[in-house]
């Protein structure tokens, strides 16, 4: 990678968001459907609900499937190229939607139709959102990996604070291609918009293998996913959590936990480089596992609001900071492999949490998810102090 010029904040945050606002264009088309497409399935197609949710799960899947290829990709043909494809498959689920519409008077067309929608847009993210970042490192340099990461989760959150209610907006005044056309657009404006960004040099050198670069960022991997499992009780149960107290305002603590998220995110965004990613690491997951804790605890709504508000604060700093140990422990030309595998981690963690905490549900009540919650992101805690004991806090060069 050649030297980056010395930038000022401003001069690096307008490189790094001319890059990033491909990711929002990409999550914004995912969470335009989020909340539309179950009731279409359901009410009419006339599958069940099972059917309903495999449709939306068959994304998830299709992205953790995708992520590490996506990040090989990456590496090989270098991150223009990668994003420049996702976006182009982020259109034809569009596409694919507003066929679906065409021909449901064929219920078992419409649906398979909607299923391919569903598995290209996993992998458009997966190319989009990986190449994103990886394209952002080489416009602003590898020193700056965790500004970029923040910035890029900064997209992907508001991009899918806004997906679902301009979702069910736009589907009430003009029915499912309203926000399938939507997306269509975006990925074209999107498409054009990345074509007159200039491409990064693609780094040369042998390439280590995936299961080198597995070996390498594991662990980091690992610590991310155990992190997500609270965002994932919170972003699937707290609806239901609400319910069965009786209280309503469900919709306004994941408001707050997308605040906390955000926030956490614009005002601390040099502490990784300031004080290390294992210790904001430390710090983040302390601050997941109290929220946690007095969600489980909450006698009130203000102590749910306050809890979620703390645990997406947590939660924010956790991926960028892990982030950064992982690609620092590969060399330039694997950062896109590792980008890959490691983000693939947390798509398992939001994939496994909701089936798991389901069945916990059923055998100790739903305030028990949230205490379970709180002891797994405590291993992902007591895994980081055991990697500051061994001393993994300093900063390698890459590829160590």
């Amino acid at each position: 990678m050649s030297a980056i010029p010395a930038l000022t904040n401003a001069q690096l945050n307008k490189r790094i968001i001319s890059v990033v606002v491909f990711t929002f264009f990409c999550y914004l088309s995912i969470g335009l459907p989020l909340a539309v497409l179950p009731g279409y399935v359901h009410n009419q197609l006339g599958y069940s609900s099972f059917v309903a949710g495999l449709i939306i799960s068959l994304q998830y899947f299709a992205t953790l499937i995708s992520r590490p290829q996506a990040g090989r990709y990456a590496d090989l043909l270098g991150p223009k190229k990668v994003v420049l494809a996702g976006l182009v498959l982020c259109g034809a689920s569009g596409a694919l939607s507003i066929l679906a519409v065409i021909f449901n008077s064929s219920p078992l067309v419409s649906l398979l139709l909607l299923a391919m929608g569903r598995v290209v847009l996993g992998f458009g993210e997966s190319l989009t959102a990986t190449g994103s970042i990886l394209w952002g490192i080489n416009v602003v340099g590898t020193v700056q990996s965790a500004r970029v990461i923040s910035w890029n989760g900064v997209a992907t959150y508001l991009a899918m604070a806004m997906g679902a209610p301009l979702g069910v907006m736009l589907n009430s005044l003009f029915g499912i291609p309203g926000f399938a056309g939507l997306i269509v657009v975006m990925a074209i404006l999107g498409f054009w918009m990345a074509t007159r960004r200039p491409a990064v040099k693609v780094q040369v050198g042998e390439r280590t293998s995936f299961s080198q670069v597995f070996g390498k960022i594991w662990i980091y991997g690992l610590c991310l996913g155990l992190g997500t499992v609270g965002f994932g009780t919170i972003a699937t149960f707290i609806t239901l959590y609400f319910s069965h107290h009786g209280w309503s305002g469900a919709a306004f603590s994941l408001t707050l936990f997308s605040c906390g998220f955000i926030l956490m995110r614009l005002l601390f965004n040099n502490s990784i480089s300031r004080f290390g990613a294992m210790r904001v690491s430390l710090v983040s997951f302390t601050i997941e596992c109290i929220g946690l804790l007095i969600i489980w605890q909450a006698s009130s709504v203000w102590m749910v609001d306050l809890g979620a508000f703390l645990t997406g604060s947590g939660f924010s700093l956790i991926f960028p900071a892990l982030g950064v140990e992982a690609i620092r422990r590969v060399k330039p030309q694997n950062q896109g492999s590792a980008l890959g595998l490691y983000s693939a981690f947390l798509d398992c963690g939001l994939g496994i949490t909701g089936p798991l905490a389901g069945l916990l549900i059923g055998h100790w009540g739903i305030d028990a998810i949230y205490l379970a919650a709180a002891g797994v992101v405590l291993i992902a805690l007591a895994l980081i102090v055991r990697m500051l004991m061994r001393g993994d806090g300093r900063s390698p060069q890459p590829g160590q």
